[in-house]
């Protein structure tokens, strides 16, 4: 199953399976198609014959498609769009939705009070980088965007826009219909037809479903954040040197998914562990069976680590840990120097810079705020607003827990019970006092009662980039309440702070 999943992962046409549950292991799967259409069997027959050279049968590693070239050659079919129009109603209705930046609430006068706001006994600090990001931002602009221009054309979009559970409800409110996921886990693209509108989301989607789509004749509106298109530049130019990228990221998490399809050969690494398993093996070979089993997820179709590994190039799922990344591309470098020399690097290995600017400032800006633990302004606790599915806010929760923080993850206010000052949660690691004692396993979600304690507060506050500051201000007012029964929310008051225009990154 592996080798067939990988396979159809190489052929253009094939689209992914999404997990029912966040256990379940997701593999590629052709997509259900009606009658109406081209079989999804038949595409991927028809691609894999025109991507063979001379007709021939495909090999164990199939003729790569070039992605990069598929892409642009969609903006000359008139059924493309990748960039906002900035049209002036629809970004009044993301400010009446509350799905954008907050320019008279809470969070807006906070940075207009130097990230800071009192609130009886609460003092509160807003993390300098917090919440959403430019890419973020813009793409739920162009849905928004998209909704406005085609009011009369069928609306869908190929995952989540954002991980938000709040923006993605609006969308269903203005009838963006969802591509589907049944039971089985298999993606459905069924009733996609001919005319339809389709929206990729920030994360981006895998070449073979911009192709599926391309051939059903939809317009295709693509929010895809540049700086993942960043990272598909960079593997496509290692591919096209010969290198096998080494991602850093989750197989399974949507813009990795989309990154690899964009790649040739490739191998995905979740974190500094697997890297140093990769590269004991680069260095000393071992098992080859017992490395394709531990990387049976997460490798091109035909990989073979005992010639692959021979020239490796560094990329990265965009919302992980900067550090890790780096130490990963560090770790690749010695590796690749001391099989290789220093004389030979640049042969064996390639480096492009794909750390997205906004996980880097935030995850800088919660460094920064909780590193003050041994001062008067050491934090009580740290609250983390966003998506449960969101990659880049899951390691924000993990910084302030490394430094022994007691933090609390959140994906918005209906988490917080008021009247018995309860919390419910996520944790990712298991190193705070309040927390330790539950054994937590990642990711799970837990009850803390009695959780705002009496007496003064320093809370540090934090939003992962696909969290509006609605969401943070809807939690803060929440904490208010808890600690003063009486409090009826901050009054709006128009601010001078404004956020930076899309041109302008």
């Amino acid at each position: 199953m592996h080798s067939q999943a990988a396979a159809l992962l190489q052929v253009p046409g094939a689209v992914l399976r999404q997990p029912c549950s966040s256990r379940r292991r997701r593999v590629l799967q052709p997509v259900r198609a009606t009658a109406e259409v081209e079989s999804a069997k038949q595409v991927l027959e028809r691609a894999a014959a025109e991507a063979t050279t001379n007709g021939a049968a495909a090999a164990a590693k199939p003729a790569r498609f070039d992605g990069r070239a598929f892409r642009r050659s969609l903006n000359d079919t008139g059924r493309y769009t990748r960039k906002p129009s900035n049209d002036p109603s629809s970004l009044a209705l993301m400010e009446e939705h509350g799905v954008g930046y907050s320019s008279a609430g809470l969070v807006a006068q906070m940075r207009e009070n130097g990230n800071r706001w009192q609130q009886g006994e609460v003092l509160v600090e807003l993390a300098e980088a917090y919440g959403f990001c430019w890419g973020v931002e813009r793409a739920v602009q162009m849905a928004y965007e998209a909704r406005r221009a085609y009011p009369q054309q069928r609306l869908h979009i190929t995952n989540e826009i954002i991980h938000n559970p709040g923006v993605n409800q609006r969308l269903k409110e203005m009838d963006v219909q969802f591509i589907e996921t049944r039971s089985d886990g298999e993606k459905d693209f069924g009733n996609v037809k001919q005319g339809d509108v389709v929206i990729l989301p920030a994360f981006g989607a895998s070449v073979q479903e911009m192709k599926l789509l391309n051939e059903r004749e939809v317009q295709i509106v693509d929010t895809t954040c540049p700086w993942v298109s960043k990272v598909w530049t960079a593997v496509d130019n290692q591919a096209r040197k010969g290198h096998t990228s080494v991602i850093h990221g989750k197989w399974a998490h949507e813009e990795t998914i989309a990154t690899a399809s964009f790649a040739g050969t490739y191998i995905v690494v979740k974190d500094l562990a697997e890297a140093q398993y990769v590269c004991d093996y680069i260095l000393h070979g071992g098992d080859k069976q017992a490395f394709l089993k531990k990387f049976a997820n997460a490798v091109s179709q035909g990989f073979d680590p005992d010639v692959d590994l021979d020239n490796v190039g560094v990329a990265n799922q965009t919302t992980m840990l900067k550090g890790e990344t780096e130490a990963i591309g560090k770790l690749l470098e010695k590796t690749m120097m001391q099989k290789h020399g220093p004389a030979a690097l640049s042969e064996h290995f390639m480096v492009m810079d794909t750390i997205c600017d906004a996980t880097q400032e935030r995850q800088d800006a919660i460094y920064s705020m909780t590193g003050k633990q041994d001062t008067e302004e050491k934090l009580d606790m740290l609250l983390v607003v966003g998506g449960f599915n969101s990659s880049n806010t899951s390691h924000l929760q993990e910084i302030g827990e490394m430094k022994g923080i007691p933090s609390f993850w959140v994906d918005s206010a209906a988490r917080i019970d008021v009247n018995a000052n309860k919390i419910q949660h996520k944790a990712s690691v298991a190193c705070t006092a309040p927390l330790a004692a539950l054994e937590l396993a990642h990711g799970e979600l837990v009850t803390t009662e009695n959780w705002l304690r009496h007496g003064p507060l320093r809370i540090g506050v934090t939003s992962g980039a696909s969290t509006p500051d609605k969401a943070v201000e809807d939690v803060l007012d929440r904490v208010f309440k808890i600690k003063d029964p009486s409090f009826k929310g901050v009054a709006p008051k128009k601010t001078a702070v404004k956020k930076a225009a899309h041109e302008e990154h």
